[in-house]
């Protein structure tokens, strides 16, 4: 079954162009991804097709109008939630990603200027999502980040169809690292235990490695899953791994 993702943008351009592109293009040609993108400009009434004005009380910059954000929004009627893509919405996870990827459709708004109008995010919207603490120009970028991290997590859209479980943050961890043709690279080597044809240590080798990668790197997503538990830790130790005491 098709998802259809709504991108409302006063780029869409970019949206499509993107779109159409590697993984989010083949999912679109097998029939199992439909990205549309709705120009914001299409409702505005003026000779110059404003979407945006001066905030009351001043201050720098300009605001997404509500007229033709809701005027544009409701000529579509596009598949709800209709997610604001602000600094002020819920992190984007990879748990959002398979929130969103579940639904049959959803619909992304993506903000300009200094913001939209309050109206349009407490009256029109749905949710709101951010990709982090930092500002961007527009939310067309955020949006398509949504768009693929969602995408891939629909059955047929990746070639492997385990790939989404052994990725970063599917079970919580970071993935493992890999290696890849040859062997050995200006005197570094492949770890020998993936070489050796033994699956079933190559998947605790990898175990391992996702659980010491996080350890150094992202230790609060240790601590969200409630620490290390003592298959962790023997596991860690089988394959020489350090693990905090």
């Amino acid at each position: 079954m098709s998802l259809r993702i709504d991108v409302f943008t006063i780029f869409p351009g970019i949206v499509e162009a993107y779109a159409a592109e590697s993984v989010l293009g083949r999912a679109a040609t097998a029939g199992l991804l439909d990205v549309r993108a709705h120009d914001l400009r299409m409702a505005a009434t003026d000779v110059h097709r404003t979407v945006d004005d001066s905030p009351f009380g001043g201050g720098a910059g300009m605001v997404m109008m509500p007229e033709p954000v809701f005027a544009a929004v409701e000529a579509v009627d596009p598949p709800r939630p209709l997610v604001l893509m602000g600094p002020a919405g819920r992190p984007f996870d990879q748990s959002v990603a398979a929130e969103l990827a579940a639904l049959d459709g959803f619909s992304l708004l993506c903000g300009r200027y200094e913001g939209v109008d309050e109206r349009i995010r407490t009256d029109l919207c749905d949710d709101e999502v951010s990709l982090g603490d930092f500002v961007l120009a527009g939310g067309e970028l955020a949006a398509l980040a949504v768009v693929e991290a969602v995408a891939r997590l629909r059955p047929g859209v990746l070639g492997n169809s385990a790939s989404p479980d052994d990725e970063s943050f599917a079970d919580g961890l970071l993935e493992y690292p890999h290696w890849t043709r040859p062997a050995e690279f200006r005197g570094l080597e492949v770890p020998e235990v993936l070489r050796s044809g033994d699956h079933g240590r190559v998947e605790r080798f990898r175990r391992a490695a996702a659980l010491a990668r996080t350890l150094e790197r992202r230790p609060d997503l240790v601590e969200r899953r409630g620490g290390l538990a003592d298959e962790d830790r023997r596991l860690l130790a089988e394959f020489g791994f350090d693990s905090p005491t």
